[in-house]
């Protein structure tokens, strides 16, 4: 059998480095057989002495090399894909939404208002302008159910800490209360004059509250449906109201171009921030282990003049997100980045970043303490109305005027 990839010079060295290994190696016949059969007369040069075994060795070496230098490049290829050092060299508490969506869901047939994660089970909800609520499942991309009772656009959702009740509000001026273990509507509250634009429950799940197109903010007795408390003050539209984790304190923002901040035990407003100019679309409050790198973003001292907080962002129609010291009523800083309205917003529950959705069609990634945005995500064909960040799983969700919800695993 003749060998075709070798020149012949090439063949005479390989045959002269064959004959000195099975000489040096006392293999004697077969060296005279394999003399003969090779034609090839006399002693082999002293330079071919070893050089089989240096070969074969060195592509030992060099395959080892190979295989080292292409598992690196599959190292850097997959750093490059994800936008930052793989997986197993972070933290929980740093990841954060990479692309492409794990799940796109479609089903319903007009633009999405809101999504939330359910604080048990691996569900979520989201609402949508064509009156319908949905309930999904976030491991599977399943579509469990779909919760029909109100007539015009679903605005917000809420679910009740146990995650055994969920409260929705609509621009058909009414609040219902829905079993969730039933998926059964079994309180309609009544009250609200215009558009009820957004809702939440109270720590303790007894209470609720809602803001209106009517400029007030109310309270609700879970039980009895009653309203027992309104909240009055902004000049225009409520947009969205939140509650302080411990309940003392609700945050609402307004067409009127301010944010305000209640105590809930009396009515009174502890706070009117005004720095926005235009429509204020959504607050959210930071949890505790935020604290840290809003002050570092602040520029406070951590030994002197830290800012004590509460703290809380929002975000607004001039395309910007502020995070303000309540305690104080300073903006503390302005995130600037979004090309349009900005109308989703929600910590990070490791505390160091805050996630945006916009109208410019993109989540962004928010590192606090650098006050940049650290990560662009082209989430949807239109614009971004909702997201929310799973409390303790990695998955992040939104939502968008595309009419579809999308699930984004975090890592």
């Amino acid at each position: 059998m003749k060998m075709t990839n070798l020149s012949q010079r090439q063949r005479e060295e390989l045959n002269k480095a064959i004959a000195d290994y099975l000489s040096s190696n006392r293999y004697m016949s077969a060296l005279e057989a394999f003399k003969k059969e090779a034609d090839m007369p006399g002693e082999v040069e002293h330079k071919y002495g070893g050089l089989l075994e240096k070969k074969w060795t060195s592509v030992i070496r060099l395959q080892k090399k190979v295989m080292e230098l292409e598992s690196k490049l599959n190292e850097a290829e997959k750093e490059y894909m994800e936008g930052a050092p793989t997986r197993n060299k972070r933290q929980h508490s740093e990841w954060i939404p990479r692309p492409p969506e794990k799940f796109c869901m479609k089903g319903h047939r007009l633009p999405i208002t809101k999504v939330l994660f359910h604080p048990v089970y691996s569900l979520f909800a989201s609402s949508s302008e064509d009156a319908t609520i949905k309930v999904w499942d976030f491991e599977t991309g399943e579509h469990e159910m779909t919760l029909k009772g109100h007539v015009d656009a679903v605005q917000d959702l809420t679910f009740d800490p146990s995650g055994k009740l969920l409260a929705s509000c609509s621009a058909d001026m009414t609040i219902k209360l829905w079993d969730f273990s039933t998926y059964e509507c079994i309180k309609t509250l009544h009250g609200h004059d215009h558009n009820v634009s957004s809702v939440a429950f109270m720590p303790g799940g007894d209470f609720l509250v809602s803001s209106s197109r009517d400029k007030t903010i109310k309270m609700w007795e879970v039980a009895t449906g009653y309203c027992v408390k309104t909240f009055t003050g902004h000049r225009d539209w409520v947009r969205l109201v939140r509650i302080y984790h411990d309940g003392s304190l609700l945050a609402s923002c307004s067409n009127d171009q301010t944010v305000r901040v209640w105590w809930t035990a009396n009515k009174d407003c502890k706070v009117e921030l005004r720095d926005h100019d235009h429509v204020v679309e959504c607050v959210a409050w930071a949890p505790e282990n935020a604290a840290q790198s809003i002050n570092q973003a602040a520029g406070a001292d951590n030994k002197k003049g830290a800012y004590m907080g509460p703290f809380l962002a929002s975000a607004s129609r001039d395309k910007s997100i502020k995070v303000w010291d309540v305690g104080t009523g300073i903006c503390l800083f302005t995130l600037v980045g979004h090309d349009n309205w900005v109308r989703g917003l929600v910590f990070h529950p490791g505390g160091k970043y805050i996630l945006s959705a916009s109208d410019d069609k993109t989540l962004r990634v928010w590192d606090t303490r650098n006050k940049r945005c650290m990560k662009t995500l082209d989430a949807h064909s239109h614009f971004c109305t909702s997201l929310d960040f799973h409390k303790t799983r990695p998955y992040v969700v939104s939502g968008s005027v595309d009419m579809t919800v999308k699930v984004w695993e975090c890592r």
